[in-house]
C-alpha cells in the first residue's frame, strides 16, 4: 500500500497521507466545503458525520460527507456541486 495518495480537489492536486479523509485533502488544498448563504467559506464543523456542514460530490457523487470517506488515488473532488 502506498504511504500517499493524490486526490483532486476542485481542479487542485493535493498529496495525502494514506488514512486520510478528504476533509483532510480540502483543508490541505485550501478549499472550503462550501460557501454559507452570506458568501463566507465553511468548512466541516463536527468531523464526525452528524452535522452535514462538509459535503462535497466525489467522483461524481453529489452529497457526499468529508469527513467519513477515506481519500483514493485520483479520486476527484467538487465542493460547487
Amino acid at each position: 500500500m502506498p504511504e500517499r495518495v493524490t486526490v483532486t480537489v476542485n481542479g487542485a492536486r493535493v498529496d495525502v497521507a494514506c488514512g486520510s479523509t478528504v476533509a483532510v485533502a480540502m483543508i490541505l488544498a485550501g478549499q472550503p466545503c462550501r460557501a454559507s448563504v452570506n458568501g463566507e467559506s465553511r468548512g466541516p464543523l463536527c468531523a464526525m458525520g452528524i452535522c452535514f456542514e462538509c459535503c462535497v460530490a466525489i467522483n461524481g457523487v453529489p452529497h457526499r460527507r468529508s469527513c467519513q470517506v477515506f481519500c483514493e488515488n485520483g479520486m476527484e473532488v467538487r465542493t460547487d456541486g
